[in-house]
C-alpha cells in the first residue's frame, strides 16, 4: 500500500510520490548548494585575511627635504640676482621650497618648521615687486611696528583677523632691491625673527643692486 497522506485520507498516487521525492530531493540540492556556497565565502574571507596580515607594514619613509640651496642657485641663475636661501641653525625643517604665483606677481616661498615649537614660517621674496604685495598676502593688514635686525629695517605686521590673512599672526617684511622680502606664518615673535637674521646678507646684497 502505498503512504498515506494525511490530508487526503488516502494512500498517495504513483504520481505523488513522484513528485515528492522530487521536491525533497530539490529542496536538499538547494540546501547542499547554499552550505556549499557559504562555506566557499568562509574560506574566500579566510584567505583575505590572512594576506592583510601577511602584508607588512611599516612607517613610511620621510619625504626629503628641498634642496633649498640648489634650488636657489638655479632661480638666481634665471633671475640674475639672489634668490634667497636662508642659513637656519639646527632643529629647522624645509616642508617646501617653490616659486609661486599670486595676483599676477611671482615668489620664491619657503616654509619651515622649527623642532619643538608649532606652527610655521614662509620667508618669502616677492619678485620685483613692494609693500602691495605684502597688503595682498597679508589680506590687508596694516603695519604695527618697526623693528630692527642685523642693522635692517622690519616692518612688523600682527594682523587682527589670522583668518583672513591666511591664519597669519604675525609677519616681518623689507625692500630688498628690486624685490620685497616677508617673512611670515603663525610661529612666535622671537622664531620669525631668527628666520629673518638668516637672510640679512642676501637683503644686503640685494640692496645694493637697486
Amino acid at each position: 500500500m502505498g503512504r498515506v497522506v494525511a490530508e487526503l485520507g488516502r494512500p498517495e498516487t504513483p504520481e505523488e510520490t513522484a513528485a515528492r521525492k522530487a521536491e525533497s530531493s530539490r529542496r536538499y540540492r538547494s540546501s547542499k548548494t547554499f552550505r556549499n556556497l557559504l562555506a566557499a565565502l568562509l574560506v574566500t574571507v579566510a584567505v583575505v585575511l590572512v594576506v592583510i596580515a601577511a602584508v607588512p607594514r611599516g612607517t613610511p619613509a620621510p619625504r626629503p627635504e628641498p634642496d633649498v640651496p640648489a634650488l636657489a642657485a638655479d632661480l638666481s641663475d634665471d633671475l640674475g640676482r639672489p634668490a634667497l636661501s636662508p642659513q637656519l641653525p639646527d632643529g629647522w625643517r624645509v616642508n617646501q621650497a617653490v616659486t609661486e604665483g599670486q595676483g599676477g606677481i611671482e615668489a620664491w616661498t619657503m616654509v619651515y618648521v622649527r623642532s619643538g615649537e608649532s606652527g610655521f614660517v614662509r620667508v618669502a621674496q616677492g619678485l620685483d615687486t613692494g609693500e602691495e604685495w605684502v597688503a595682498q598676502v597679508l589680506g590687508g593688514a596694516p603695519r604695527t611696528d618697526s623693528i630692527e635686525i642685523d642693522g635692517i629695517a622690519w616692518d612688523v605686521y600682527e594682523p587682527s583677523d589670522p583668518e583672513r590673512a591666511g591664519n597669519i599672526t604675525y609677519a616681518l617684511s623689507t625692500p630688498a632691491g628690486p624685490d620685497q622680502v616677508l617673512i611670515y606664518g603663525d610661529a612666535s615673535p622671537e622664531t620669525t625673527a631668527i628666520a629673518a637674521a638668516s637672510v640679512t646678507a642676501q637683503v644686503k646684497e640685494l640692496r645694493e643692486i637697486s
